[in-house]
């Protein structure tokens, strides 16, 4: 074991982590309030997950390219176990939301945990056996373009899929919003498919990528628009409008890094599914 990949990687989900905080500290503390321990959930259970990342599949975090390749997988990695976390493990009172945010059948949450963490075992195990199966059946084979982006996009499909359970029977079924998930994932997936022969890691990190260019337009570009599962709901710590603006620099900063990342890794040489350099 490389102690000092190791570290890498544990940086590199903190920063993940840390990056998908913000932006949820930014949307939901005039809701609810900001706490410290909250907020340095997600960089915890990030770093975890790039620790467990690593162990698992050893990349040479040495080259720019697969750390930014790893960034993103660990930031899908950190979302999908807080969002299991959420949806089946935590108890909660629903009341506070517009939309329910543990597991629900039409809008109706389902209260008993037992059954809400057999149905998130079913879900996560189904989630787990189409990337694995994506894998197994291309492994390291030549894709034409088309066919990357169609693969990119799959897990696009899928969180469009789990959103649109969660989503549309309170807001309704908006199919702009439901293809926007699969096409930044092709998008992310094809740069990915650049730096790594992975089909895997290109499916993974192209979602990472998809979920934090679009929580940024959501959380930045609409500063003043609650987020969906507080439509409605009263603002009762309006302290936070001006106090999370401080948060900004810090979430921009890891932006200006990723990108950074993408142009350096873009001009170094890498091995990958695609060459766009």
């Amino acid at each position: 074991m490389n102690a000092i990949h190791l570290a890498t990687a544990t940086v590199v989900g903190f920063a993940a982590g840390l990056h998908v905080s913000t932006w949820g500290m930014f949307k939901d503390s005039p809701h609810e309030g900001f706490f410290w321990p909250r907020y340095f959930r997600s960089p915890i259970v990030g770093a975890v997950m790039g620790a467990i990342a690593y162990l698992v599949a050893r990349p040479n975090l040495g080259e720019p390219a697969t750390v930014v390749a790893f960034f993103g997988v660990t930031y899908v990695l950190e979302r999908g176990a807080i969002e299991f976390w959420k949806t089946f493990l935590r108890t909660e009172d629903q009341s506070k939301y517009f939309i329910p945010m543990q597991f629900a059948v039409f809008g109706k949450v389902v209260h008993g945990k037992g059954q809400r963490l057999v149905i998130g075992g079913i879900i996560a195990g189904a989630v787990i056996v189409t990337f694995l199966g994506i894998h197994w059946t291309l492994g390291r084979a030549t894709l034409t373009v088309p066919a990357l982006l169609l693969t990119a996009s799959v897990s696009g499909w899928v969180s469009a899929c789990l959103g649109a359970w969660k989503d549309a029977p309170v807001e309704g079924f908006q199919p702009l919003k439901f293809v926007r998930s699969p096409l930044w994932a092709a998008f992310w997936g094809f740069l990915v498919a650049s730096f790594t022969t992975s089909i895997l890691v290109v499916i993974m990190a192209g979602l990472g990528f998809t979920i934090a260019t679009l929580e940024t337009y959501k959380t930045f570009f609409f500063p003043s628009r609650p987020r969906g599962k507080f439509a409605g709901k009263p603002i009762l710590f309006p302290e936070m409008l001006q106090r999370r603006r401080a948060f900004a620099a810090l979430y921009a900063g890891i932006w200006a890094l990723m990108i950074w990342g993408f142009v350096t890794a873009m001009h170094s040489h890498r091995p990958g599914l695609v060459h766009l350099f």
